[in-house]
């Protein structure tokens, strides 16, 4: 036997990428994902009740646990064990099916988001990646993932042979095709300045530090997308509060309108699952606007000055709190801004932010192409075109001029129409007496 043959070889090669992974490694990615999924849910659900509390000067969760930290595995362990109710008339086996479709692309999405570099396991002699999996086109494999999910809402609204439960399933599927399009729009400048679709590429691309020259000096500003392309980090921001149905565009569940939108009907462990899904979803969407916008893994400015703070699995901490900063903002809109009316909330979508969105990606060709062909710094050309849209997205938010009316009836004797501001409203069927009537009437 030769001697070679006697040396002990790596099961992977530092910096070999993905795919080259042993099959045990594989499994210990895909469990670490699912507790990590798990506990990071319940961690959210106690801290949005935290927060929220601190917001309204209320106590909030203080007794099961330190601090209350075991709430939410309380509330697990209730809907675990309450009484499975199921209404009468409905499909039942699309009724059971759709809380595991809302669920399962839940935790597929992770799959290909990168938690940090290429590190070696401890107690072994294996290096691997902090990424499950990587696809030259992994973020249309996220949205392609999430996605699906809309497909058990609207399925479970549909199955539950309610009103209430088939108009929340029905806005759901409205609220979802029209911040999609938004979302994946305001993706595309960083397909452009990155030149890949793959997350890890991403990453990587926003590992160095870019300057612009103002007055002839050189101001040196992050790598990081969300400050080269201000205007789509905000587009994809609210996109995808609106795409998870969080507040203040959780008109799917709208609680005074529709009891519980698509959930009226459910109990239980799928009513559990249906909210399991939706804050996994939020730290999906959270974890790829880190990697998109916040340079994912990457230590932020003064951390990033370490030699250190990129290697290892000090990278894992910079992303878990890159992506709470996300969760948080998430929490803290829900405890300070009311419901959004429905066509507000389909005005800001098509009206503004896909507007918004295919002007942004013209400017950022232009300067891309334009970078290219002449010799100049086109980082004043990004300033201009941050600027104008900054412009534009402030006249959308203008309040429109009134009309005048040109009748000439008084207002008491105009013809009533039912559909002024787009909902319609029965005419009165008895004009009652104002109080200042009734005053000169004696």
């Amino acid at each position: 036997m030769s001697p070679i043959s006697l040396v002990a070889r790596p099961l992977a090669v530092p910096d070999a990428g993905v795919g080259n992974d042993p099959w045990w490694v594989v499994v210990l990615k895909v469990l670490i994902i699912f507790v990590f999924l798990i506990v990071l849910t319940l961690f959210n659900i106690w801290w949005e009740r935290r927060v929220v509390a601190r917001m309204q000067h209320r106590i909030g969760p203080n007794v099961h646990g330190p601090f209350g930290l075991l709430q939410s595995l309380a509330d697990g362990m209730k809907l675990m064990f309450k009484e499975d109710l199921m209404p009468k008339g409905v499909d039942r086996f699309v009724y059971v099916a759709a809380p595991v479709i809302v669920s399962i692309p839940a935790f597929l999405t992770f799959a290909v988001i990168p938690f940090g570099p290429t590190v070696k396991i401890p107690f072994t002699d294996t290096y691997t990646r902090l990424q499950l999996t990587d696809l030259p086109v992994s973020v249309l494999y996220v949205m392609a993932i999430a996605s699906i999910g809309i497909y058990g809402i609207v399925l479970g609204g549909w199955s539950s042979n309610s009103t209430y439960s088939l108009l929340g399933g029905l806005r759901s599927s409205a609220q979802m095709i029209s911040y999609e399009v938004g979302m994946g729009l305001a993706l595309v400048t960083v397909f452009l300045f990155a030149g890949s679709m793959s997350t890890w590429d991403i990453v990587q691309a926003q590992g160095s530090h870019q300057s612009i020259g103002l007055f002839g000096a050189d101001i040196p500003i992050p790598g990081w997308y969300a400050f080269l392309l201000f205007p789509s980090f905000v587009i994809y921001v609210v996109s995808m509060i609106g795409e998870t149905n969080r507040a203040p565009f959780d008109l799917p569940e709208a609680e005074g309108e529709l009891v519980a939108g698509f959930l009226t009907e459910y109990s239980s462990m799928k009513y559990a699952m249906f909210f399991l899904a939706e804050y996994i979803n939020m730290a999906t969407v959270s974890a790829l606007a880190t990697t998109l916008f916040l340079g994912g893994y990457r230590a932020p400015w003064p951390i990033s000055i370490w030699d250190g703070a990129n290697s290892g699995f000090w990278p894992v901490l910079w992303f878990v709190g890159k992506m709470m900063c996300f969760i948080f903002f998430y929490i803290w809109l829900r405890g300070t801004l009311p419901r959004l009316r429905y066509d507000q909330f389909m005005k800001l979508g098509w009206k503004i932010l896909i507007p918004v969105s295919l002007g942004w990606i013209v400017l950022v060709a232009t300067v891309r192409a334009v970078g290219r062909e002449v010799d100049f710094q086109r980082n004043w050309l990004l300033v201009a075109a941050g600027i104008v849209a900054l412009i534009a997205v402030i006249t959308m938010f203008l309040p429109q001029k009134k009309t005048e009316d040109k009748s000439g009836l008084p207002e008491e004797d105009a013809d009533f129409d039912a559909f002024a501001g787009g909902f319609p409203v029965p005419p009165p069927l008895v004009k009652t007496p104002s109080r200042s009537e009734e005053a000169d009437r004696g």
